[in-house]
């Protein structure tokens, strides 16, 4: 997630951050060629601390580094699609269970608090309002009380976000919609209600009919 200016104490941070930020925003596309030059420019510092944060974001698997200092975005693939959706599978269910096991008053009112700003995902999304959908389910990992797991859903979100854009270029289906609201409604309710297996069972239904699910579909489609 995004860090407050507080904490970026580098121009390759600074660098870090902004560049992340317009991938996953969908600003630099998939694929797309990014011209240093302009970008350090339009950033407003120079292009080393820009190659450097570049380096930080190959490393995430978010930019493709060539031989000759040319940078690209990452391109969307089937099989990351693929992968990501696998590991979300197993991963989410079972942040959940422990959740409504482990979850603290502290735990209930941010779950709530994020609740209160959610909506199912409209077609071609805010940046905003795909980080309320992120805050929501990072409560939740939050609320496992398992640092490791958390970080790891953490930074599969990163990589699921771009991959959520291309399910969202078309509007959704209003039924699809509303069953996104009652899902989250359901996890919040058995999470709190200290329901672990219903808890588990509800994101295991959600993940399984998410917008990540739905771009492996079709990124599997013949072209």
């Amino acid at each position: 997630m995004i860090e407050p200016v507080g904490l970026i104490e580098t121009k390759s941070d600074f660098a870090y951050h902004d560049v992340r930020r317009r991938i996953l925003s969908g600003e630099l596309a998939p694929g797309s060629v990014i011209n240093q030059g302009p970008l350090a420019q339009a950033i407003g510092i120079s292009t080393t601390p820009l190659r450097e944060a570049l380096k930080r974001l190959k490393a995430e698997g978010l930019v493709e580094l060539g031989a000759h200092r040319d940078a690209r975005v990452a391109p969307l693939r089937a099989e990351e699609a693929r992968d990501l959706l696998e590991m979300r599978l197993s991963l989410d269910p079972f942040a959940a269970g422990l959740a409504a096991g482990r979850r603290t008053e502290d735990d209930i009112r941010r779950m709530r608090d994020a609740a209160g700003g959610l909506g199912a995902l409209p077609g071609n999304p805010a940046y905003e309002a795909l980080a309320a959908h992120r805050r929501f389910h990072a409560a939740i990992y939050h609320a496992s009380r398992n640092a490791l797991l958390t970080q790891t859903l953490d930074g599969l979100w990163d990589k699921a976000d771009r991959y959520r854009r291309l399910a969202l270029e078309t509007e959704p289906d209003p039924e699809q919609r509303a069953r996104a609201d009652r899902e989250h409604a359901a996890l919040l309710e058995a999470v709190v209600a200290g329901d672990a297996e219903g808890a588990t069972r509800i994101m295991r239904e959600h993940v399984e009919g998410s917008l990540g699910a739905r771009v492996v579909r079709r990124l599997a489609e013949p072209r």
